[in-house]
């Protein structure tokens, strides 16, 4: 297993750093995933066509992290259907994720296409890196949060301005879990055991999806979901 990249809680304090950690907690953790929002293209059964970054270079690295916090699904995607994975700072627990290091544009251009905007226009960054949280919109992927540094890059993610005790909880499907939970075990930090454990206590999750079936997800064949 590998071991897990300890994260300086401390923000930067470089406001105009060349290279970020864009860290994911929901199905931009797994690659093949990620994949569609750096080239761009629709994922196979997907119902959006992504434009993709200005560069289409994948990570150079891509590192198990812990966040401190909760994660919880909510709302309703229309991409996967169920509830999205959004992420809140300030509640207690700990969140997986994994951090891929890309350039400063790219993350503007990957968070871009999150917020249903067009990447290359870039985004201001020097408030979430100054203090932490910048809301860009009230959009639900429109705040930006920096959870500190790693080899003294930022670490970068986007959420929902509101928290998780603020919004309905919603299940995810079968093929958002999948590409979450999938991403996790490529990480490699936690074994197929411990991250079932994790997405079924999530809130959303809970009583909706059991460890076994997350685990069974986990060893299914795609095309069957």
């Amino acid at each position: 297993m590998k071991a897990l990249n300890s994260i300086d809680r401390t923000l930067p304090t470089d406001p105009r750093p060349e290279r970020v950690w864009y860290t994911s907690y929901g199905s931009n953790m797994h690659l093949d995933r990620l994949a569609f929002y750096i080239r761009g293209g629709r994922p196979p059964g997907g119902a959006r066509t992504y434009p993709g970054c200005r560069d289409p270079r994948m990570p150079s690295r891509s590192i198990p992290v812990e966040l401190t916090g909760a994660l919880y699904f909510a709302t309703e995607s229309a991409v996967w259907g169920g509830g999205r994975a959004f992420y809140d700072p300030r509640a207690d627990g700990r969140v997986m994720a994994r951090a891929h290091l890309l350039s400063t544009e790219q993350f503007c251009d990957i968070a871009a296409q999150e917020m249903y905007r067009e990447p290359g226009a870039g985004l201001d960054l020097g408030e979430v890196l100054a203090h932490g949280r910048a809301v860009l919109g009230p959009g639900r992927y429109e705040t930006l949060v920096c959870a500190g540094q790693v080899d003294g890059l930022p670490v970068l993610t986007f959420t929902a301005p509101w928290g998780m005790n603020d919004v309905r909880s919603n299940p995810p499907s079968a093929a958002y879990v999948r590409f979450l939970a999938g991403g996790l075990l490529a990480a490699g930090a936690w074994d197929a055991e411990a991250i079932a454990s994790y997405v079924a206590a999530c809130p959303g999750a809970v009583g909706h999806w059991s460890e076994e079936a997350v685990t069974d997800l986990l060893q299914a064949d795609p095309r069957d979901l």
